[in-house]
């Protein structure tokens, strides 16, 4: 697979060409018009190309695919596949015993003249992995960074060619992933979903390629929601009001659940929140997934199954700090508010200036991102440690120096106390409910919701000493009889 890898853009483009069973089309809007063209500089592409087409006016493009609310959006890009793939299937028959047919299609917006937009692009493959077998799909949504829009056209050409000679050469879904940035220096395009599925993929699990994204730094954040399907946050979010946890949720308590509901009643009663676009998120960092220096892919599956059984989204992110987490999302919401809840000792954390000695201007320059116009901090009680009575904001402990910065944040309404907190369970520590649940210890099923209980022993999940429910039924049916 090495040797593919170096395979230059033109190399893997004429070897498609000259495969002979490959057929299909191209549909290309706006900025993305550089893919089928390498295809044809590559030589050979009467071979491969049955049909290549631009619909670059909206009117065209409106006639031909139908109307989307945005032109580069998802649900335009998948109504460009079907339209160009049932047409394929439709027009050539004759075709179809000895070929393996797809469509290529994007929609993208590049850099504009004064450069004041965020230039994306929603590119997918509708591919056959063999004759008149049922289709594939492989989708990705790319965000490009080049200052120059003729650059970023080059590029998308570069991903388009890597992205259909992987997905009929590299069989290895995670090593696909890995070479769709082929050719391109890092940092040129961002790559912050990836879903492929189809009968021929039905072994992958999108979930930890979103991981991947993340983990290979192709991207700083990633989501998918409580059905495991990935997410691509700009849409999901977008002009939404958010509303986040950040957590290790290994596994999620009582406690987590509380945080969620009580800080949610106080966030949709802001006057500046719409009810009607609340997205609540639960977030996952690269830190919190790392044990003993490493992510273990089964552990993070243990951890978001039972977030998404309770109905939740989940965001990965490589935003360790909270401030570069509010950065994020502030560019995606537009305006609108967003909430962190998070515990009083980790608001602590917050205001220790030790983590902000890499900015020029400490731990105010943090707080001006952190604490942002549409940002406000929900922050759950804890027992005192050492100590009798809750701790909160009204005890809240700090160094001297900062206590005038702290007044500010609580009269400019930037903090609040979350009211209403269940007291009874703030003695749940996670780490104590795992360490029992490993252990088969009696009096965890107390301190978790119910389906967490249910997920757990039905699956054995966090090293629970017991079988899967599917091994068992297996178990308990009756032997085949031979003869």
């Amino acid at each position: 697979m090495d040797t593919l890898r170096q395979l230059t853009t033109k190399e893997k483009a004429l070897q498609v060409n000259l495969e002979g069973d490959i057929y299909g089309s191209f549909a290309e809007i706006g900025a993305g018009q550089d893919v089928a063209a390498n295809f044809f500089k590559a030589g050979g592409a009467s071979g491969t190309i049955a049909k290549t087409m631009s619909a670059y006016d909206m009117s065209f493009s409106d006639a031909i695919y139908g109307v989307c609310e945005r032109y580069v959006c998802e649900p335009r890009l998948m109504k460009m596949l079907e339209h160009e793939y049932d047409l394929l299937i439709e027009r050539l028959p004759h075709r179809a015993p000895n070929t393996r047919f797809f469509t290529f299609a994007n929609t993208v917006e590049a850099l504009n003249y004064e450069r004041s937009n965020q230039p994306h692009g929603w590119i997918g493959l509708r591919f056959q992995c063999t004759p008149q077998s049922p289709y594939n799909e492989c989708i990705i949504h790319v965000k490009m960074h080049d200052n120059d829009a003729i650059l970023q056209q080059q590029a998308l050409g570069i991903i388009g060619v890597n992205l259909i000679f992987g997905c009929f050469y590299i069989k290895d879904p995670e090593e696909l992933l890995d070479s769709l940035l082929d050719g391109l220096v890092p940092g040129r395009i961002e790559i912050d979903m990836f879903r492929i599925n189809g009968p021929d993929f039905k072994h992958v699990d999108n979930r930890v390629m979103s991981l991947k994204l993340v983990k290979s730094g192709m991207t700083s954040a990633a989501m998918f929601g409580p059905d495991g399907n990935v997410m691509q946050p700009s849409e999901a979010l977008y002009k939404k009001n958010v509303l986040v946890l950040r957590g290790r949720f290994r596994p999620v308590t009582h406690v987590n659940v509380d945080m969620l509901l009580t800080a949610r009643r106080h966030f949709k009663h802001e006057p500046d929140v719409d009810k009607e676009k609340i997205v609540v998120l639960t977030e996952l960092t690269l830190s919190d997934l790392r044990t003993e220096g490493e992510i273990d892919e089964k552990d993070f599956l243990n951890r978001v199954d039972i977030i998404c059984s309770l109905g939740q989204n989940v965001m990965i992110s490589n935003y360790p700090e909270y401030y570069k987490l509010v950065d994020y999302l502030s560019g995606i919401t537009r305006g609108r508010k967003i909430g962190i809840i998070l515990g009083i000792y980790n608001l602590q954390r917050v205001f220790e200036e030790k983590y902000y000695t890499n900015l020029r201007g400490g731990v105010l320059e943090a707080f001006g991102t952190l604490f942002g116009n549409n940002v406000k901090l929900y922050v759950y009680p804890s027992k005192k440690v050492g100590g009798e009575g809750l701790y909160t904001l009204d005890n809240f402990v700090l160094p001297d120096n900062l206590h005038g910065l702290y007044q500010f944040l609580l009269d400019n309404d930037k903090l609040e106390n979350i009211k209403g907190a269940n007291v009874n369970n703030l003695h749940i520590i996670s780490d104590n409910v795992l360490a029992m649940i490993k252990s088969g210890q009696e009096g965890w099923e107390q301190m978790v919701p119910r389906k967490v209980v249910s997920a757990i022993k039905e699956k054995c999940l966090f090293d629970y000493p017991c079988e899967p429910a599917y091994k068992k039924s297996l178990a308990e049916q009756p032997e085949k009889k031979v003869g």
